[in-house]
């Protein structure tokens, strides 16, 4: 007989006794566009050997680099001075922090999906079809964004940058990341690539099909991706998105936690019923028959979660077993 269900117990000793990995800071940008059928979102498929969320659909991003994206280092290659940067992206950041953040998501968003984000005064046609080629040519080692920013005179657009949201991994996972979400409308005259390294297959969709495809299995999505395009399908164009992005602040970090079951783990949200409690007992046969439609609210004002990137109501849990 299947054991319906799982107690897990999260005392405060073993919470002191587990050594948890520490979060490496990240940044992550929310790439989107006008089509004629709506607001569509760029995602890109992970590398199914990647060693964090394998397979999974997630938006460009990755590590700041400490000593390559270090503010001062930046200054006079960004389009907003440290005063207007603070302004813009602070919150619970300095302007140098910010700073940093914001030159990895830009480096990282080229690196990954091909999109430079850098004022066009500065930058040819040329020059951005040979820094296209070298990139997806191998030809990028560490520092590169720097030394040709720095040769060719480059201005980043800092400005087309927005705070979105705030997201650090579960404790337990092995690989942890305090990322930053931005979001960046799609610039004229560029075109997304995957690296095909890192990523493998890219998309351009609107978030209500993207959410529908996760459903499906078709476009397996990360939870933050998840959580964001369901946030994004109160938007109908370009322009109320950047309307409600500029008054938006980072928000409260949203720090899910990993359950461990007998046949691989649960995520819960942090606004899920069950986040504050020690206890916790999963009826694991219950998961699959309690799935929401998709666009089914979830919110710190309701206690709606994802369970394998799909809905489920009642303060249930996300349930990821391949994590």
């Amino acid at each position: 007989m299947t054991d319906r269900r799982q107690l897990w117990i999260d005392s405060p000793m073993e919470q002191r006794t587990r050594k948890d990995a520490a979060p490496v800071l990240a940044a992550t940008v929310i790439l989107a566009r006008q089509h004629r059928e709506g607001l569509q979102i760029y995602l890109l498929k992970r590398h199914p050997r990647s060693a964090f969320m394998a397979g999974k659909f997630v938006f460009p991003g990755g590590m700041v680099e400490p000593t390559t994206d270090r503010a001062s280092a930046w200054q006079e290659h960004v389009d907003i001075n440290l005063e207007k940067i603070n302004l813009r992206f602070g919150g619970d950041l300095t302007g140098p922090e910010a700073l940093s953040y914001a030159v990895a998501a830009i480096r990282e968003t080229f690196e990954e999906a091909g999109v430079l984000l850098v004022d066009r005064a500065n930058l040819s046609s040329r020059t951005l079809e040979r820094v296209c080629e070298m990139r997806l040519g191998r030809g990028m080692k560490k520092g590169w964004f720097f030394r040709q920013a720095n040769a060719e005179g480059w201005i980043l657009k800092l400005s087309a940058l927005s705070r979105w949201s705030h997201w650090m991994t579960p404790k337990q996972m092995p690989r942890r990341y305090d990322t930053r979400f931005f979001l960046a409308i799609m610039p004229r005259g560029q075109v997304c690539r995957p690296d095909d390294r890192e990523t493998t297959h890219g998309i351009w969709i609107s978030p209500a099909k993207g959410l529908a495809a996760n459903l499906a299995g078709d476009v397996p999505l990360s939870p933050p991706t998840l959580v964001v395009l369901n946030e994004l399908m109160a938007f109908t164009s370009v322009e109320n998105l950047l309307a409600s992005a500029r008054g938006r602040s980072w928000g409260p970090a949203l720090l899910p936690r990993l359950i461990p079951l007998k046949n691989g783990a649960v995520i819960i949200e942090p606004w899920d019923a069950e986040y504050h409690k020690e206890e916790i007992a999963i009826d694991i046969c219950e998961l699959e028959k309690q799935i929401l439609p998709v666009g089914a609210p979830f919110s710190g004002f309701g206690t709606v979660s994802a369970c394998g990137g799909r809905l489920v109501p009642n303060g249930d849990v996300d349930l990821f077993s391949n994590i």
